[in-house]
């Protein structure tokens, strides 16, 4: 995962930068290294900093309607305070801790439709140029993939994946959106819920799963949602009859309108006005659990480009 580019906003001849991630994927609260080759340019230049940007595509629901746009969820400066000679090859190395909320973009090793990027700024004499994106891959954390393959193996499916600008109440979390992934119903359940979203919201000790049903209406009664949170910890997750823990979430989420953690209230805020957008992936259930079509691959990759251009807007 490489980019590079002619910093223009620093003029013809300055500096050019080189961003290279360590091979695989990150994980949620886990190190992501790399580092941010320098090339100097026809002239000595001051290198005041050199900064990360962690970004995403999120969606947001308003008054008017919906809107799409972007989200810096964390910034870390890695280097600076230096003189960049003119042809001069400098090597920038870099070792961040992600955000343990960060979304997860591929399961499996397929693509959910999720894009995050990593964005370099680099600022030379008070002028900043951020940099093209550079596509972030995220996979779950064992937990998480535990939940996931759990809900494969009972019988549900991938529907889409998406980023929603709000908060959700009642809950530790920590970044301006949050992940749904949204899963068809198993036969088990189709008769009584349309759908159920997915959110993780991990922490350094534990992590919340909440769960919100789309109930399917009665002769005599409309639809309405089923909410229910769980904290499950990181340790011990290999050990778990993970089967038998989410069945019984889904039971608990089918049969009871509102259900609650037992140590703290659960319930969706409306999203707060902001900017975002969500992508569909493809749909396939496969025998070791949920499975992701190509087409959240192709939808991810054309995403990129206007998450490049909507980012490039922004600075």
């Amino acid at each position: 995962m490489v980019f590079k580019r002619l910093l223009g906003s620093l003029g013809v001849g300055g500096p050019t930068v080189d961003t290279v991630l360590s091979p695989g994927p990150a994980l949620p609260g886990g190190t992501l290294s790399g580092e941010v080759r320098l090339g100097g340019g026809d002239a000595d230049v001051d290198i005041e900093h050199v900064a990360l940007e962690l970004v995403a595509g999120v969606e947001a629901e308003h008054a008017e309607g919906e809107s799409e746009g972007t989200v810096v969820f964390d910034r870390f400066t890695v280097g600076g305070g230096f003189r960049l000679g003119g042809g001069e090859e400098r090597t920038v190395p870099f070792e961040i801790t992600l955000p343990w909320e960060t979304p997860v973009t591929e399961l499996y090793g397929q693509e959910l439709g999720i894009v995050l990027g990593l964005r370099t700024e680099l600022s030379v004499a008070g002028a900043r140029d951020k940099g093209d994106l550079d596509r972030l891959h995220v996979a779950p954390r064992p937990a998480q993939e535990a939940i996931l393959e759990a809900f494969g193996q009972l019988g549900f499916g991938f529907r889409s994946a998406d980023l929603e600008r709000g908060r959700i109440g009642g809950t530790g979390q920590q970044l301006p959106f949050y992940q749904e992934l949204e899963l068809t119903p198993s036969p088990a359940y189709a008769h009584a819920v349309n759908e159920i979203e997915l959110t993780f919201l991990a922490a350094p000790a534990a992590m919340e799963v909440v769960l919100e049903a789309d109930k399917r209406g009665g002769p005599l009664s409309s639809g309405d949602d089923a909410l229910a949170r769980f904290t499950v910890p990181h340790e011990g997750a290999a050990h778990q009859d993970w089967n038998t823990v989410v069945d019984g979430w889904v039971r608990q989420l089918v049969e009871h309108r509102e259900s609650y953690g037992p140590d703290a209230a659960y319930g969706h805020e409306r999203p707060v006005p902001g900017i975002g957008t969500g992508v569909a992936a493809g749909v396939a259930l496969g025998t070791a659990g949920l499975a992701v079509g190509v087409a959240g691959g192709l939808v991810a990759a054309e995403f990129a480009d206007e998450l490049t251009d909507a980012g490039e807007a922004e600075g």
